[in-house]
């Protein structure tokens, strides 16, 4: 099979340090040539706690997005997330696939594009930091359009000197 560009937004605001670099560890040894966004501060949105820490990684993905999906939550259970864990509360790890290739749909669960991306500023400007020029696949416009015409006062981002490249 080939090679499927796949874009994964991440974030914790629990141990947050810990588990972000060890979800880097963890996807580096099964995404090699993976590429990092830079980490981005921001409030927790939907519920009261502590800040997150997000990204976005590029991962070059040749054995499906079924698998990609498993593994994505086996690090997040590594970083100390339960199954099923309540959405609107702390995290120790969150990873959501963005993008997969050109799919649009549903597959295996996941709803491709991701819906939320063009609502929230900590996927959609680390996205557009690491693939400005990529389109979306239904808006058929650049991440950089798309993000320069973004409300960033509503969710503001602030840059983080965590770099996950090095982990």
């Amino acid at each position: 099979m080939s090679s499927v560009r796949a874009f994964v937004s991440g974030g914790s605001n629990l141990d947050t340090e810990a588990n972000l670099l060890r979800a880097a560890r963890e996807l580096k040894r099964h995404y090699p040539g993976a590429r990092w966004s830079a980490c981005w501060r921001n409030a927790a949105v939907g519920f009261e706690g502590p800040d997150f820490i997000n990204f976005v990684v590029e991962l070059p993905v040749s054995d499906g997005l079924a698998t990609l999906k498993s593994r994505l939550q086996d690090i997040e259970a590594l970083c100390g997330r339960p199954p099923n864990a309540p959405r609107w509360e702390p995290r120790a790890m969150d990873l959501d696939v963005l993008l997969f290739g050109d799919l649009v749909g549903t597959y295996d669960g996941i709803v491709l594009p991701r819906p939320s991306l063009l609502e929230w500023g900590f996927m959609l400007g680390p996205l557009a930091e690491i693939a400005p020029d990529l389109l979306h696949p239904t808006r058929g416009l650049s991440m950089a359009q798309l993000w320069a015409a973004f409300d960033r006062d509503a969710n503001p981002l602030y840059r983080e000197a965590l770099d996950l490249a090095a982990a």
